[in-house]
């Protein structure tokens, strides 16, 4: 059997896990208005996603958001309003990839893929359909940590010791990181069942 040591992600940027910041709340806000100007009402909800919209959870210093739209196939006239802004799309990517889900549509996992205006603060910008699994994804886990403090705790400490392991290995932080993302998301799921969840109302 292969250990992580024996295992080739090659270099990346240093993976830098730091405590959270207040500002990232503020950041996003400036970010999603910017955004909302762009798109209008093309956008059904901008939201703050991943483990900067987590307070109290340490994270890396990307503001992740998500647009959600009612389609993504007739998406080109999003894509160009993104794009006339300054919004580099990154045409690689158009799908997530979750585990055990592998039996679903592809259609389920379909994304577009945005990074920030050249100069601006880094942010990572999905665009997904709202109602597929990968949309509803990003919300209940970032919901499911903001009300659990043992998952946040729990989730926070396996970040930190990922970046001790893989410091310049973004893929081999993510190898791991990812699967067990899938893990916290069925707990949250039941979770969501029994409050019963709907997508937090602090979105632009």
């Amino acid at each position: 059997m292969n250990s992580y040591k024996s295992l080739d992600f090659g270099k990346s940027k240093p993976v830098v896990i730091i405590p959270y910041e207040r500002r990232w709340q503020t950041e996003f806000l400036d970010i999603g208005k910017k955004l909302r100007s762009v798109v209008g009402d093309t956008a059904i909800r901008i939201d703050h996603i991943g483990s900067t919209s987590v307070q109290s959870l340490s994270a890396k210093d990307i503001i992740d958001v998500q647009i959600s739209v009612a389609e993504l196939d007739d998406a080109e006239n999003f894509i160009e309003l993104m794009v006339k802004a300054g919004y580099r799309e990154r045409g690689g990517i158009r799908f997530d990839e979750l585990t055990g889900y592998a039996d679903l549509p592809p259609s389920q996992m379909k994304k577009r893929y945005f990074r920030e205006p050249d100069g601006a603060r880094r942010t990572h910008i999905h665009v997904r359909k709202i109602g597929n699994i990968n949309q509803e994804y990003a919300l209940l886990f970032r919901d499911y940590l903001r009300e659990n403090s043992a998952a946040l705790k729990s989730y926070q400490l396996i970040k930190q010791r990922l970046a001790t392991l893989f410091p310049e290995q973004i893929e081999g932080y993510l190898f791991i990181k990812d699967p067990v993302m899938d893990l916290i998301y069925q707990s949250a799921k039941i979770w969501a069942a029994n409050t019963p969840w709907s997508p937090g109302s602090d979105f632009l």
